[in-house]
């Protein structure tokens, strides 16, 4: 008898006889993902050496087979059919037809999808992006005017507002935020007045220093620095508590006892945002002046009264009440879009995580857009 033997990695391939041109091969030992490659490599050399006219694979010596080793014998099988050669398996353990029962044969067969051109991958990309920020915006909408409804409810009927919910959210966002916005809102301050005495001081206007911070810091930086570090610290935290309740069906339980869920969750928080980012702004627009007048006083000679006198004079009302009525504006666009975050949740953790980030990244965005649009505004109105 005929023998045909190749040894490599643990396993063995054999021709065993020649039945009127149905060649009989002998495969065992270990069938791994160590030697995958070369029982593939080893088969084809065969077939190509014998051209049989049919293949029977005795299966009895194999004595261990994992994933891999199923895969090299559909890949013969597969190998066998497109060279119409008839491939059968004898002698096959219940062991190996259950590991080949776990591979999805259709799968394994179909080729792979062709690769697509950088110019189509593009404008794929492109197209879903245009349907996510459309799909986006259309639930933004929803949501906005289910909010609308439900904070002209609240007006009509203040008695139906959770107020204990809304205190909770005001200390929560606005005395648990107040050390950090003071702190950053102070040091901004001094930045700004350290940098503009530089200039300032060429021409011996170091008095300016004080109308320049109080200007800056009243009608743009207040409102900004408050924004973001709210938009950082509570918009977020919106996001991840609704987000957390859809993943644990609470918001669906709220549904099912009768509640709207935005009037519910949603509405104390933005009414929260409303009356705390006005306040927090005041205590930015402090704290930086007051940076201001640390640097005046302790590195340009300035005093306390001619500071306090200069700032007094560059501020308006129509600053003031332009800031906060813009506060006001970023709180619902923070609050709003956190909370429409956290009812797009879908899923779990990572889910959460995801809308949280969004929520920030589109409360920033907003907050810029809202700002460049109000100062346009105020420009013409003043």
């Amino acid at each position: 008898m005929n023998r045909h033997q190749k040894m490599t990695h643990d396993f063995s391939l054999q021709f065993t006889g020649d039945r009127g041109g149905l060649i009989l091969l002998d495969l065992s030992g270990h069938l791994s993902i160590r030697n995958l490659t070369s029982v593939q490599t080893e088969f084809r050399s065969i077939v190509e050496k014998l051209q049989p006219s049919g293949l029977t694979i005795n299966l009895a010596g194999v004595n261990y087979l994992d994933s891999a080793g199923a895969l090299a014998l559909l890949e013969m099988d597969q190998y066998s059919e497109h060279a119409a050669i008839p491939c059968s398996y004898e002698n096959m353990s219940k062991e190996i037809r259950g590991i080949l029962s776990l591979i999805d044969r259709s799968a394994v067969m179909t080729p792979p999808p062709p690769l697509k051109k950088p110019s189509d991958m593009l404008l794929e990309q492109v197209g879903e992006a245009s349907l996510t920020v459309s799909r986006d915006f259309v639930s933004l909408l929803t949501f906005l005017g289910d909010m609308l409804v439900a904070l002209v409810q609240s007006i009509l009927t203040p008695r139906s507002v959770r107020w204990r919910d809304v205190l909770f959210y005001v200390k929560r966002a606005g005395q648990d935020g107040l050390p950090i916005v003071a702190l950053l809102s102070f040091l901004l301050g001094m930045i700004i007045a350290f940098m503009s005495s530089l200039q300032l001081k060429q021409f011996g206007a170091n008095l300016y220093v004080a109308s320049l911070v109080s200007f800056g810091m009243v009608r743009e930086l207040g409102p900004i620095i408050t924004a973001i570090i709210f938009a950082g610290r509570s918009g977020s935290a919106f996001a991840a508590e609704i987000g957390t309740m859809m993943v644990n069906e609470e918001v669906d339980a709220l549904v099912t006892m009768g509640f709207n869920p935005t009037r519910f969750l949603a509405l104390p928080k933005v009414l929260a945002a409303m009356l705390v980012v006005p306040l927090l702004t005041l205590y930015a627009d402090l704290f930086g002046i007051l940076g201001g007048m640390t640097v005046g006083v302790l590195g340009f000679d300035l005093t306390v009264f001619t500071f306090t006198t200069q700032t007094i004079k560059s501020i308006s009302i129509f600053d003031i009440i332009s800031s906060l009525f813009k506060t006001v504006v970023f709180a619902i666009l923070i609050a709003g879009i956190g909370c429409q975050r956290g009812f797009r949740v879908r899923g779990g953790a990572e889910a959460v995580g995801k809308y949280t980030t969004s929520a920030v990244v589109a409360g920033l965005f907003l907050i810029i857009v809202a700002d460049s649009l109000f100062a346009i505004i105020f420009y013409y109105i003043h």
